[in-house]
């Protein structure tokens, strides 16, 4: 059987999946999602002996030590991998909200119904626990899942995907309800992104070359989750302490994730005070400074001089690209210009300047006097998240269960007819 006609048989499993799934009450998923996490703990000698054939791949292929650790598994991220699942299951279910309910003049009742998207691709990289946090987010909106993971995490998405199935079909998980595609033949994303028949939407999870790839490819909705250009911008009104404990925290905190800080712009009338405050503080840190040249000359020795390039540059390292600026009205052009409207902040005590950022800026999520590093699922109070999603269309932002599901209307009457409108 070659790759296509697998990938397709796949698609049709997760298609009747679907539907049994569609019918499943929030006690039932709640149900199958904690024996989902019995089933991965009582795997976990299977899991982390897959994981250890990972990890010697990825040490023979020289990976960094910051991809090795993000591959790796032990008992005590299994567990947290577990506990995550148990906290899926006590989020409110989403299926069967009613968003809106009217009734039209000629008796007509009309009601708009939260329900599942029906099957999701899923394709990302690296982390092995996003093959749990992907399927028992799914499951709890009800619906089915295609994982399609890195070649460096092969073994261990391949054991944790069985645990999941198996361990949740002892408590009714309908089967084929999360399939993990077990091969990592480039050819295996193209035919998931045409299988346009059986899926309803895919997500990809991962650099910006995997995420062009699948949206050059796709013949279903895409969600996309692009650079994270995340700006601090310190305004002439902001308390300069405020503003570098908010600079520090955003760039440092966490570095190498998408909502971390690559640039600061700072208003020229503050310049002064504020730069040499917040560099002795980042440097100190170890963060590489590259300033433009009104930066520069304030902050003096221990800095680079920024290109153009570094405008548009998510690091996701410690490196901060540093630019004075002119007014409010020069740091809104420069994020809606060099951003990637993922999250962006300002830092002000004027609540009028602090609107007017909030309201111009394009992005997903706009903070006023706080780290972009709250942009979160979790942060928000969402509970587990899917990614961030740098789209306008259908979610935007942190994507919780709400962003994983659709909508359809339910339209009761009694007897009417066109003709008598």
């Amino acid at each position: 059987m070659t790759i296509k006609e697998q990938i397709l048989g796949m698609g049709a499993n997760a298609l009747s999946a679907s539907r049994a799934l569609a019918n499943l009450s929030t006690k039932d998923k709640n149900t199958i999602l904690i024996a989902m996490a019995d089933g991965l703990e009582s795997s976990a000698e299977q899991i982390l002996t897959g994981n250890d054939l990972d990890i010697k791949t990825a040490e023979e292929l020289d990976l960094t030590s910051a991809m090795i650790d993000r591959l790796r598994l032990d008992e005590q991220r299994l567990a947290a991998i577990a506990d995550g699942i148990r906290q899926v299951a006590s989020l409110p279910d989403p299926v069967g909200e009613v968003i809106s309910n009217w009734q039209r003049p000629n008796g007509i009742d009309i009601t708009q119904l939260r329900v599942p998207i029906g099957v999701i691709g899923i394709i990302f990289e690296s982390r092995p626990n996003v093959t749990s946090d992907a399927a028992v987010l799914c499951l709890k909106a009800g619906n089915a899942t295609i994982l399609r993971g890195g070649s460096e995490a092969i073994h261990s998405n391949k054991a944790i995907a069985k645990a999941l199935q198996s361990g949740g079909e002892k408590a009714g998980l309908p089967h084929n309800s999360i399939q993990l595609i077990p091969f990592t033949d480039r050819e295996s994303v193209q035919h998931l992104a045409e299988m346009d028949q059986f899926l309803d939407l895919i997500i990809p999870r991962g650099g910006a070359g995997l995420i062009e790839t699948v949206v050059s490819l796709a013949r279903m909705p895409v969600i996309k989750h692009y650079d994270g250009i995340c700006h601090v911008f310190a305004d002439k009104k902001s308390d300069v302490n405020m503003a570098a404990s908010i600079t520090v925290d955003a760039k440092t905190q966490k570095p190498g994730v998408c909502n971390a800080l690559e640039t600061l712009l700072v208003h020229k009338d503050i310049a002064e005070d504020f730069l040499p405050l917040v560099a002795d503080q980042l440097i100190s840190l170890n963060v590489e400074l590259r300033c433009d040249k009104d930066a520069m000359a304030i902050i003096g020795d221990g800095v680079i001089a920024a290109e153009e390039t570094d405008w548009r540059a998510e690091y996701l390292d410690l490196i901060l690209a540093i630019k004075v600026v002119d007014s409010l009205t020069g740091a809104i052009e420069h994020i809606n210009e060099f951003g990637s409207q993922h999250s962006d902040c300002i830092v002000t005590e004027s609540e009028s300047r602090a609107e007017r950022f909030l309201k111009e800026i394009d992005s997903a999520t706009v903070f006023w006097n706080t780290s972009t590093r709250f942009s979160d699922g979790e942060e928000f109070g969402f509970g587990a998240e899917i990614g961030i999603s740098t789209d306008k269309l259908h979610a935007r932002g942190p994507m919780a269960l709400r962003e994983l599901t659709s909508y359809k209307y339910l339209v009761r009457g009694e007897g009417q007819t066109k003709g008598q409108s």
